[in-house]
């Protein structure tokens, strides 16, 4: 029997810690960039709102063509030399956003940013390298490095905008990625040659239906962040008066409090024989949250309140469905599914930046985009509770292991 909650160990704690900073430091650049960029491109020859709205869109567009070619050759080639060459990609991005003089060339310097989609290999090197004991646990390292990622760009974004211009943010995006280069070349131990890792097979075997769920929940968590904060600003701004530059303060007691909600349901998944329904659980909080939203957007206290509990369950969901899809997905075919993972991820954030967007400059305002992304939501615990309900009532069926398992 699988030990529930298992500590990490130091050689995990190693590679957690490495591959934290890999996909923090991309991830970091990528939101420093959101709330200055469009500026930037308006402010360069040839930059128009259409140009600027490429600029910011090409990097995600790049990254889900990418994904799942990046997960699939991990699987064939090893997770590291994937790794590397994606973030040499980024670095030679960030160099060309540096040292780009016109608006198109911004596009292009983006565009190969992007094509370091290294996501996939990342995570299935986090999986490959983790016991399925302390999975969650890992994998909980890069769901909050992302959600403080994000906190912290939207603080220092505009200052250092301010401070060293939206090149010198190019300058230290390549830098960090330079950073998380030297940690993966030095840091992680090598893998097995290809012959010991044995035959791989084709991508398209991670395409199944037992998966669906988790491809699908990745992209409807992604779609609900894009849209939250894209209603979110507004009603800050539009509702309570609060000034753009007095944001992140709201955002930071927000993500802080929500570590009390999102750290005993991680616990709670790693120690339950039903982590399904945890899940669950977490989908139903969400919901809840976006609702409480729709509904009470107009009560500073009672947003304060909700957005905490969005994001509470977000991260939490942020941390478990990688965890559960590979301990679903086969072993010799992880990178591609974790790469299928994760163009549903960019997917997901495209779709609900583009139909957050629709909705809140129609009839149906602010509250609109909450509901929609609750919906969202709620689709996908109809189908991620088909799968859980019929694996409940199989292992009840088994003479004595319900009382087991309590």
């Amino acid at each position: 029997m699988v030990e529930a909650g298992a500590a990490l160990l130091p050689s995990e704690r190693r590679t957690v810690a490495t591959l934290a900073v890999v996909y923090a430091a991309r991830m970091f650049g990528l939101f420093l960039l959101l709330p200055v960029l469009a500026l930037h491109v308006g402010s360069l020859p040839g930059g128009t709102p259409l140009i600027a709205g490429l600029a910011i869109g090409a990097y995600g567009l790049a990254q889900a063509c990418l994904q799942i070619p990046f997960g699939a050759w991990s699987d064939r080639l090893g997770r590291r030399p994937l790794i590397v060459a994606g973030l040499l990609l980024h670095i030679g991005g960030s160099a060309l956003g540096y040292f780009a003089a016109s608006a198109w060339a911004l596009v292009v310097a983006r565009v190969v940013q992007g094509l370091g989609a290294v996501s996939g290999p990342v995570l299935a090197l986090l999986a490959d390298r983790t016991r399925a004991a302390s999975r969650t646990r890992a994998m909980a390292f890069i769901g909050i490095s992302i959600g403080a990622s994000f906190v912290v760009s939207l603080v220092a974004g505009p200052l250092l905008a301010g401070a060293i211009g939206v090149s010198g943010i190019f300058a230290l995006i390549g830098g960090l990625g330079l950073v998380a280069l030297l940690l993966v070349v030095f840091a992680l131990r090598p893998e097995a040659a290809q012959a010991a890792r044995g035959p791989r097979p084709n991508w398209r075997v991670a395409l199944t239906r037992s998966l669906a769920p988790h491809y699908a929940g990745i992209f409807v968590l992604h779609l609900s962040l894009t849209a939250t904060f894209i209603a979110v600003p507004h009603a800050l701004y539009d509702l309570h008066g609060i000034a753009t530059a007095d944001h992140w303060r709201s955002y930071l007691a927000v993500f802080v409090v929500s570590l009390v909600l999102t750290v005993p349901l991680l616990l709670w998944s790693e120690r339950s024989q039903r982590p399904g329904r945890v899940v669950i659980v977490g989908g139903l909080l969400l919901v809840t949250a976006q609702i409480a939203m729709a509904l009470m957007q107009a009560d500073l206290r009672a947003l304060g309140v909700a957005l905490a509990l969005y994001f509470g369950a977000f991260n939490f969901l942020e941390a478990r469905l990688p965890a559960t899809l590979a301990e679903a997905a086969r072993e010799e075919s992880r990178g591609a599914a974790m790469g299928v993972f994760s163009t549903c991820q960019f997917a997901g954030a495209f779709a609900g930046g583009l139909a957050g967007g629709a909705l809140q400059g129609s009839a149906a305002g602010i509250p609109g985009v909450f509901l929609l992304a609750g919906l969202a939501v709620g689709a996908w615990l109809m189908l991620a509770a088909g799968p859980e309900s019929r694996r409940i009532r199989a292992i009840d069926d088994v003479p004595g292991t319900s009382r087991r398992l309590q």
